[in-house]
């Protein structure tokens, strides 16, 4: 296996729980394609006693039947039965691993929501094998992942069953950081600059199954147009594959974050509904909810000084916002190439389509990476909620902060976020509109909270009259700080 990056604190402790004096039921969870399966094989390094994989979109009856061939293969049998129910295969499972030497007995269940087909029984068969059996034993490594992250907290992580507080750990495998996707790239022995790194990472997020895909001997725009406008695009069918991968019935998810794509700063519960034509019950709310726990959505509070409740529905003024890079991507251009171009990307490349997707995606960048904002600006140990706000017509029609930085300090960092090529130069007009801006927001919110304009830039600000304007300045290449 090739060497893992960016992961040292994930490998080391999964490695401390692999070696512990006692059975381990571990639960590794994050979004599809963020590495989760290679991270356990590298922690064990190959060596599990029982390993396999579910099925996608399998029936019960196939799932049994990949269980038993692993296990055949596992145990070195020339024939096993089928089994007829999952508390039989895992009962076959126990009597496979007692027969094994004194030493710990790493088994990998990977992709297991697939497994939990339908009326299987799956999740009390789990249960049955971990409490009676492997939970009174010292020597069981159990680790299981999935995609289906929603899967994995509610019926793992968060269970209210047989298996409320039986997990022994669980871990949260989050995408690259632009210092991880550097150090990807470098050694892999490409040559991208910092500039193409980013705007790789606006294209892709940091998957690193995304990034493996990419080859060194090509541009940045030879990579993307090679791998989703070609005519045989690696990546060409990978928005649907993702969702319906991770979401039983994914045309509702589908549905949001298309209407989601419309509107950067995000949508109400309400605008989403009359958007998607969808009824407002449990299960939109189970939608939103699968959706921001794998890590495709968020929600947020938009700026206030109180907790604004709507007095009709009783709610609070809550907005979703699609936050994941490819998705966006896919809305952008995807979906734009109505013609076939095979080279749609490099033909975009500085064009109104190019502009209008590269300001947004970049401030997305930004939202990613508030930490290493948050250590630019010297207040990494300050409590801080981060938060956008949208002047209400009345008082400043059109006035919007994409990020605000709200800290315990009595301050607030009021961020402006630009995407340019060379240095961003501010003039006296532009320089008038954010001290506007400041105005109708300290008028809207009636905030007193010191106010700190911050401009986040991609290769600094241009030296002129007005580049002392802004109290802070962040740029680009402080975001790869680890």
């Amino acid at each position: 296996m090739e060497p893992i990056i960016g992961r040292d604190n994930e490998l080391r402790t999964l490695r401390e729980y692999l070696t512990s004096s006692r059975s381990e039921f571990v639960a590794v969870y994050g979004r599809r394609r963020v590495g989760k399966t290679f991270l356990i094989r590298e922690a064990a390094h190959d060596h599990f006693a029982f390993y396999m994989t579910g099925s996608h979109d399998a029936s019960l009856q196939r799932q049994l039947i990949a269980f038993s061939i692993a296990l055949q293969r596992h145990a070195k049998k020339e024939e096993l039965p089928l089994f007829s129910s999952w508390i039989l295969a895992f009962n076959a499972l126990g009597q496979y691993l007692e027969t094994l030497p004194d030493g710990p007995k790493v088994i990998f269940i990977d992709e297991m929501p697939w497994m939990d087909t339908p009326r299987s029984g799956f999740i009390p068969a789990l249960e049955n094998f971990w409490n009676s059996w492997a939970a009174l034993r010292d020597d069981v490594k159990l680790i299981v992942c999935g995609s289906a992250t929603s899967w994995m907290l509610n019926n793992l992580i968060h269970s209210r069953g047989g298996l409320h507080n039986r997990l022994t750990h669980h871990m949260l495998l989050e995408p690259f950081t632009l210092h991880e996707c550097e150090e990807y790239f470098k050694s892999h022995g490409f040559g991208y600059s910092r500039m193409e790194i980013a705007e790789c990472y606006m294209i892709l997020g940091g998957i690193p199954f995304y990034l493996s895909a990419m080859q060194k001997h090509l541009s940045l725009a030879q990579n993307v147009d090679r791998l989703f406008f070609s005519p045989t695009a690696e990546l060409k069918d990978e928005f649907s594959n993702l969702y319906h991968a991770i979401f039983r019935k994914a045309s509702a998810h589908i549905s949001i974050v298309t209407a989601l794509s419309r509107k950067r700063m995000g949508m109400t519960r309400m605008e989403l509904i009359q958007q998607t034509k969808h009824a407002d019950n449990g299960a939109f709310s189970v939608a939103l909810e699968e959706l921001e726990q794998c890590g495709f959505i968020r929600h947020y509070e938009p700026y206030s000084e109180t907790n604004r409740i709507n007095r009709t529905t009783g709610r609070k003024h809550i907005l979703y916002q699609l936050i994941d890079f490819y998705t966006l991507f896919h809305f952008n251009f995807i979906e734009s190439n109505i013609y076939g171009d095979e080279n749609f990307w490099s033909t975009s490349v500085n064009s109104p389509l190019h502009h209008a997707w590269a300001g947004p995606a970049f401030e997305m960048l930004c939202l990613h990476h508030v930490r290493q904002i948050k250590l630019a600006l010297g207040i990494s140990g300050i409590q801080t909620r981060v938060c956008a706000w949208h002047a209400p017509q009345h008082i400043g029609k059109g006035a919007q902060i994409d990020l605000l930085i709200d800290r315990k300090d009595e301050t607030i960092n009021v961020c402006e976020i630009k995407y340019a090529k060379g240095p961003f130069a501010i003039d006296k007009a532009y320089a008038q509109e954010l001290q506007d801006k400041m105005d109708i927001f300290r008028e809207a919110t009636h905030t007193r909270k010191s106010l700190l304009l911050t401009v986040i830039t991609a290769n600094g600000l241009k030296q002129n009259e007005y580049h002392s304007f802004p109290q802070c300045a962040v740029e680009l290449e402080q975001l790869f700080t680890p």
